[in-house]
């Protein structure tokens, strides 16, 4: 796990200066090491901030080169089938014990499709001097952030944050029809856009090509796309009796466990008290084995309304894995906050995000460098309420567990409003329940946890693996009939099947609970006058071009008063406050 970033092309293109900017300002994502290579001969440079996982002598370093000279790569994440991959690649002069090296011998052995063949979360630069050619690719899901901007003299700039790229004199504007985007339909990621102009994200399962022409322009970048779950899942159900599907999963869970314990750092898991991570719980000390001390971590926020401590100690309290509780409390907030938001450059989740981040940073207080979460079995198998109203005919929300509406679009300028794009996700599947579940997975609810919890994750300098992101998982899931996933009233029906074998029976059969936090309280009583400041933050800035601002203080006094179950646009006034600060 680390920063990469890459300058090519155009009369900026191999400017080392440039590249140290942009590696500097994304330090926290590699604090063991760094590399840097230009060749302004060749308008190319790249650098990586290393985050010592696997290997973790000099021979990991990167930028890494191939046994030839010719290639090398700069990579940000885990091909967690590097030792199968290595044995496939055996006649290949290796020189390390690291997955980047089985990067650059499968490149050399399959070209393009070497993507195929990795099972893990990557984005990485693949440079080959001989053509001055740049080869760039993102994993399946968009587990690892690719950015990058494409300047008008045709210097392309890449890297693994948005801040790098400022840094990189990238002007730092923020995106209106964006932002209107957001505040209208609560949108955070769907399209390879941002928040910022001029930036764009390489979507999930896409690959980027540029050569230099010795022309300016975008005629020199070539996006594609090499992977799709709803394309490789195909539409056609599965057939077979239950029993044999039961089986594959679960050994597909305990194999995508299995592999993301390899290395050389000390592993731990984030625990909260559903069936998602109990489940990972359950798996873990399958494959680790009864005697398993792996680290454990909950968050809490001293409110048993919403605290899931009680399920938590249930799964621990049989086993050898010491559980570290950490707290968040409402005078942490503020200064968390505005450190987390200078982290994920664009708006994030509230209090569960913080939550998250504080978290984080316990376990490498602990000395815990690789942390596995329990995100992405409520997309495979139907576990957000509003997956029920897809079953029976009605259009699907974007929020589980919200009984109101989450946005206040009245509270916005007119011209501003128009703005905003109108979007409906690809509908690939014949029926509405697997549209609703590969919208989440591609455009929705996982794009945005993903870039959340890595930018928490690395602001702590640790790594968050998602074994449940495998894509074998999901294709085999999305090819499951909606029985086996929604039936009498039950949600994740075989899911809970397959957890029962591992779990107590209170674990397995609690409700989904999709409230991890008092942030409705809290911004009501305690944060009230944080909460305050920064939207007249944001209405010094934005009111009367962005906000109105007599509509937007009336519906906050409103809220104040106790109107409404839902915080989530009180927490997007607050997002625009944290831009107008970034000034």
């Amino acid at each position: 796990m680390c920063g990469i970033a890459g300058s090519f092309g155009g009369p900026q293109g191999g400017s080392q200066a440039a590249v140290r900017a942009m590696m500097d300002a994304i330090s926290h994502r590699g604090p063991d090491g760094e590399g840097l290579y230009a060749d302004p001969d060749r308008s190319a440079a790249f650098g990586q901030k290393r985050l010592s996982i696997l290997d973790l002598s000099a021979a990991g370093r990167n930028p890494m080169w191939d046994h030839t000279g010719n290639r090398a790569v700069v990579f940000n994440g885990e091909i967690y089938n590097y030792l199968e991959l290595r044995q496939e690649l055996a006649g290949y002069p290796f020189r390390s014990q690291t997955d980047t090296e089985v990067i650059l011998a499968a490149y050399e052995r399959w070209g393009e499709a070497c993507l195929d063949r990795f099972t893990g979360m990557f984005a990485f630069l693949l440079w080959d001097r001989s053509e001055a050619s740049l080869f760039a690719a993102r994993d399946r899901f968009g587990v690892k952030p690719l950015y990058y901007h494409l300047h008008p003299d045709g210097t392309l700039l890449l890297a693994s944050e948005i801040k790098a790229l400022h840094a990189a004199q990238v002007p730092a504007r923020p995106d209106a029809a964006a932002w209107a985007t957001y505040l209208k339909r609560g949108l955070h990621e769907n399209t390879e856009g941002t928040f910022w102009e001029g930036v764009q994200a390489l979507p999930p399962g896409h690959l980027l090509r540029w050569r230099d022409t010795g022309q300016s322009g975008k005629a020199a970048v070539s996006i594609s796309r090499w992977y799709d779950v709803a394309e490789r899942s195909g539409t056609e159900f599965d057939s077979r009796p239950e029993e044999a599907v039961e089986e594959e999963y679960l050994s597909l869970l305990e194999n995508s466990v299995r592999l993301r314990f390899r290395s050389d750092v000390p592993v731990g898991i984030n625990l909260s008290g559903g069936l998602d991570s109990s489940l990972l719980l359950g798996l873990v000390q399958k494959v680790r084995g009864e005697d398993s001390e792996t680290m454990a971590f909950t968050f809490t926020a001293g409110d048993p309304a919403y605290d899931e401590l009680p399920w938590v100690e249930q799964m621990v309290r049989h086993t050898k894995h010491p559980l570290t509780e950490c707290r968040l409390r409402p005078e942490d907030v503020p200064a968390l906050a505005a450190s987390v938001a200078s982290h994920q450059d664009e708006p994030f989740g509230g209090l569960p995000t913080l939550a998250y981040a504080a978290l984080f940073q316990k376990a490498r207080d602990a000395g815990v460098i690789v942390l596995l979460d329990g995100q992405g079995l409520d997309e495979q198998w139907g576990g957000y309420d509003y997956y029920v109203d897809a079953l029976e005919g009605r259009s699907a929300g974007l929020m589980q567990g919200t009984p109101d509406r989450p946005v206040r679009p009245e509270c916005l300028c007119g011209e501003f409003l128009e703005m905003a794009k109108p979007w409906d996700a690809p509908r690939p599947f014949p029926d509405a329940l697997r549209n609703a579940q590969y919208r989440d997975a591609r455009y929705t609810k996982i794009p945005r946890a993903l870039r959340f919890n890595d930018r928490v994750s690395m602001r702590a300098s640790t790594e968050l693996r998602e074994p449940f992101l495998d894509h074998s998982l999901f294709e085999l899931a999305l090819r499951q009939p909606a029985d086996r996933k929604i039936a009498g009233g039950v949600r994740k029906r075989l899911l809970r099947r397959i957890a029962s074998r591992l779990l107590p029976a209170g674990v397995v059969e609690a409700p989904k609970r999709p409230l991890q936090t008092p942030q409705r309280e809290w911004l009501r009583g305690p944060l009230r006058p944080w909460a305050d400041e920064r939207i007249e933050d944001a209405l010094e800035r934005f009111g009367g071009s962005w906000l109105d601002t007599e509509k937007t203080r009336s519906v906050w006094r409103e809220y104040q008063a106790g109107a409404g179950e839902n915080s989530f646009y009180v927490w997007q006034w607050i997002s625009l406050g944290q831009l107008a600060a970034r000034r």
